[in-house]
């Protein structure tokens, strides 16, 4: 299995496709076999050499338990780590959720390595993430099943093999990694390189990543009716033309 070390955590990920580099980085609580499940790289692995990382706390990459293991700036130097042991100076890099939030990060500690920038259901403003600690304490207190029904009641029904993933996870690694964020909005006028921005518009970031897409000059942005969080990953069918004409036509 392929690792890289970055600073003693060793960060997994997996190569796909051939043609010009492309990263996915997946959200909170997933990891690369979600990109698999949902039809992404059976749709991209023609056009790109794809890049999946499991982020720290994720999958198969390490799970510190230090909240300090999980500032934004560590989580942009594993991608950068990634890149270096492949000798690839520039990616395309999409990010969903909290891979989003990674791809701002990318922007604002390592724009150089970035070629175009697909930002999906996220945004670079400060953000609560208490719900998300109360849930993981109540799954840590309840076991498993109550994580899931927890889980369940807020998303609706997912996969079995993504609640196979829940029942396996660190929680105690989870819930290092969901601190507070701060705003770095600061990085919106610097982005330079080709962005393409999205989300559900029933996505409750909806508006702040709408706004973020405003402020960063010549970004696309676009939404998806009807779609929640979770469904504008899931509905694979409905995001893939419009990123796909982006990473091929723009910029």
């Amino acid at each position: 299995m392929p690792y890289v070390n970055n600073d003693g955590v060793k960060i997994y990920y997996a190569l796909d496709g051939a043609g010009p580099p492309l990263v996915l980085q997946h959200g909170f609580t997933s990891c690369i076999e979600d990109w698999l499940e949902q039809g992404y790289v059976a749709a991209l692995r023609l056009q790109h050499q794809l890049i999946l990382i499991d982020g720290r706390g994720h999958g198969a990459s390490d799970k510190p338990h230090d909240i300090a293991a999980y500032t934004l700036e560590h989580r942009a130097a594993d991608v950068t780590a990634v890149l270096d042991v492949l000798s690839i100076e520039k990616a395309h890099f999409w990010g969903y959720s909290m891979g989003g939030w990674i791809g701002f990060g990318m922007a604002k500690y390592r724009p150089q390595r970035l070629a175009k920038l697909v930002i999906g259901g996220s945004h670079p403003f400060a953000r609560d993430n208490s719900a998300f600690r109360q849930w993981l304490r109540h799954g840590m207190a309840g076991g498993p099943d109550a994580l899931i029904a927890a889980y369940e009641t807020t998303v609706g029904r997912v996969p079995e093999a993504y609640i196979d993933r829940l029942r396996r996870a660190d929680l105690q690694a989870w819930l290092a990694s969901v601190e507070d964020r701060a705003s770095i909005e600061d990085v919106l006028e610097t982005m330079t390189m080709p962005c393409c921005l999205y989300a559900g518009d029933a996505d409750p970031v909806f508006a702040q990543a709408k706004l973020a897409s405003e402020r960063i000059s010549g970004a696309q942005f676009f939404a998806l009716p009807g779609l929640t969080h979770l469904g504008a990953f899931m509905e694979s069918r409905s995001v893939l033309p419009p990123v796909v004409e982006f990473l091929q036509n723009a910029g």
